[in-house]
């Protein structure tokens, strides 16, 4: 059994077919989509965080707006950038929109990925300390966040306050607990999957891997990742059991404009880009065919058969109705023949 979700990377603007032309079109139909992901019976609605550009940026307020439109379905980011991000501000709007949504927040972190402008979180007041790198100071950031969602005081109290305050030190609100055991970290080294276990934080594989020179493929590079994450979870002695996803794009052709659309044959191997002007990742392929051959090749791809969490990266510009069908089709014509229903 695993759990299906889609991931959402929310571009908006006016290139051909597209049903989403504008910041408004991509928030609300980013809801409806949740909204009809959960009456197909799928798991999950998980949103990217991109800074600077026509794609979500800020995803607290629309965590809660479909948080309030659904009851059952896990609401998630993959993954909000922590050099952005003020880890107190934060909580706060983490615990909010967890409250409203009854607890189904699953929130991957990370490092981020390449951005739209040079050094944009210098932008929002972040600065790394002498000595540390953009990517040190990411983890600085998350590590305050993860000690503030226990919802211990840390704060002393004004002796003469507007409103009376409870004793001891004060805590941040709201608080939502349980939230800090849904924290994901988007890891696309062994390394980073490693630390992530260490502070009990949830995997999230990257849709891309920092290549290791061995020439495997992706899916089982990404399994290798898998494995130090658990074997390091282990050795941290956690007492629950962590969560491991990875996302695909994955396209079952079961009708003409599913085979117009991505019926062409292209992307069918992994490919290679930088991430930086050092650093080379492999980026896993798309998955698109009929849904016989599609259950063949998902049954070997060990990645997918280490995680517990699969999310489908959807098209959606394509619009609500598209993308609903797109995950249909998974769950109904290929998860059942893969025992992950």
């Amino acid at each position: 059994m695993k759990k299906i979700g889609f991931l959402s990377f929310g571009h908006w603007g006016p290139s051909p077919a597209s049903q989403v032309i504008t910041a408004s079109d991509a928030l609300l139909q980013s809801v409806e989509l949740a909204v009809a992901a959960e009456e197909l019976g799928a798991d999950g609605a998980y949103f990217r965080v991109h800074h600077y550009a026509a794609q979500l940026g800020s995803p607290f307020p629309l965590l809660a707006a479909a948080g309030v439109r659904t009851s059952r379905i896990e609401l998630g980011t993959a993954v909000i950038d922590m050099r952005y991000e003020n880890p107190l501000y934060m909580v706060e709007d983490a615990g909010a929109a967890d409250l409203l949504a009854g607890g189904r927040l699953q929130l991957g972190i990370s490092r981020g990925s390449p951005e739209q402008v040079i050094d944009g979180w210098r932008y929002f007041g972040y600065q790394p300390a002498e000595g540390q790198t953009d990517a040190d100071m990411a983890r600085s950031h998350t590590q305050v966040f993860l000690d503030l969602l226990r919802g211990e005081g840390f704060a002393e109290p004004n002796p003469q306050p507007m409103f009376p305050n409870p004793p001891g030190l004060l805590r941040l609100e709201p608080h939502s607990p349980g939230l800090r055991d849904r924290i994901w970290w988007g890891a696309a080294s062994a390394e980073t999957a490693a630390w992530a276990a260490g502070l009990g934080m949830n995997l999230m594989s990257s849709t891309l891997v920092f290549d290791d020179a061995s020439g495997d493929p992706f899916h089982v590079v990404q399994a290798r990742h898998i494995q130090a994450f658990r074997d390091a979870w282990k050795e941290a002695g956690h007492q629950r059991e962590p969560r491991v996803s990875v996302s695909r794009s994955i396209f079952a052709l079961v009708n003409d404009m599913d085979r117009r659309y991505f019926g062409t044959g292209r992307g069918e191997g992994d490919h290679v880009g930088y991430i930086d002007e050092r650093t080379r990742a492999i980026f896993g392929r798309t998955y698109a065919a009929e849904p016989d051959a599609l259950v063949a090749q998902l049954a070997e791809d060990e990645a997918i058969a280490a995680a517990d969490t699969l999310l489908l990266t959807v098209p959606s510009q394509l619009g609500v109705e598209y993308n609903a069908h797109v995950v249909e089709s998974v769950v109904k014509h290929v998860a059942p023949a893969l025992g992950w229903r």
